[in-house]
């Protein structure tokens, strides 16, 4: 991937309250291209797989039964810079706290309903696209 690829969630409440196509946009008019993208439900299982790294922090159980609550929109985003990039797009955690302009002071909820997931490095960006995409599914 290289730094020029990141992958994304938007979450459950994002997507139940009609989100998504508006943080889609938001994505695409930061000049990001959707390279992989797919409407699906994650278990309970593979919710806990993939926020694994977390799995000794207290809001861990909180966190997988959220993911696994409802659709998420899983993407894999192209743009120099990716990581960096979409996580300014995306803002601080805590809605809050999050810049005007970002996609979490425009539709977070909470810290905890935050509306989108954005890899924090290079390698976990692969990783997480992996989890997600099999290669077949990815536009080169």
């Amino acid at each position: 991937m290289a730094g020029n690829r990141t992958f994304t969630m938007i979450k459950p409440e994002a997507v139940a309250a009609g989100h998504a196509g508006k943080i889609i946009d938001m994505i695409i008019q930061a000049g990001f291209e959707i390279k992989a993208l797919k409407l699906t439900k994650l278990t309970a299982e593979q919710a806990g797989k993939f926020y694994e790294v977390h799995k000794e922090r207290p809001f861990y159980q909180e966190l997988v039964d959220y993911m696994s609550s409802g659709p998420i929109y899983a993407a894999i985003l192209e743009k120099d810079n990716a990581v960096a990039d979409f996580r300014k797009l995306v803002g601080a955690t805590d809605p809050a706290e999050a810049e005007e302009g970002t996609i979490r002071k425009r539709f977070a909820k909470s810290k905890g309903e935050n509306a989108v997931h954005g890899s924090d490095s290079d390698e976990n960006a692969e990783i997480e696209s992996n989890f997600h995409f099999a290669q077949e599914e990815v536009l080169a």
